[in-house]
């Protein structure tokens, strides 16, 4: 991987460039993320918010989350692209969508979230770490 890296929406309206190596790269299996991506799970990236750059306005949407309070997620408001989650003002951290990635190809991810809610019909064949909910913090 390379710095910065960049990604952005279909239509070109929402691009972004981050400074730093991702914080975490994972699957959320949760029903949540489910719901917002139309799939089985989302493969996503967090950030340092303070080493993340965004040209465009994202338009957000928020759901109840089982880490409590709400989950906001952003989106091109031109196009529907899903681009962003946890985002919080008090956050120093922001999450990506690995498929919005310029070159996705580098993404690696880490573990699985949430498995508890995973579907199925997803195979879970990698010998990731596997958590029913989030990662236990030590």
């Amino acid at each position: 991987m390379e710095l910065p890296f960049t990604g952005g929406c279909a239509c070109g309206k929402i691009r972004y460039e981050c400074s730093a190596k991702p914080l975490e790269m994972f699957f959320c299996h949760c029903r949540d993320c489910q719901q917002a991506g139309g799939g089985g799970y989302t493969a996503g990236l967090l950030v340092a918010k303070d080493s993340l750059n965004i040209e465009g306005e994202a338009k957000y949407f928020s759901t109840p989350s089982l880490a409590g309070g709400m989950h906001t997620r952003g989106f091109c408001p031109n196009c529907g692209a899903r681009l962003f989650g946890a985002v919080k003002p008090e956050w120093n951290f922001i999450g990506i969508v690995a498929g919005s990635l310029d070159d996705p190809s580098w993404f690696k991810p880490k573990k699985h979230f949430f498995v508890a809610d995973a579907l199925p019909w997803v195979e879970m064949t990698d010998e990731l770490p596997k958590f029913d909910t989030y990662q236990p913090r030590s």
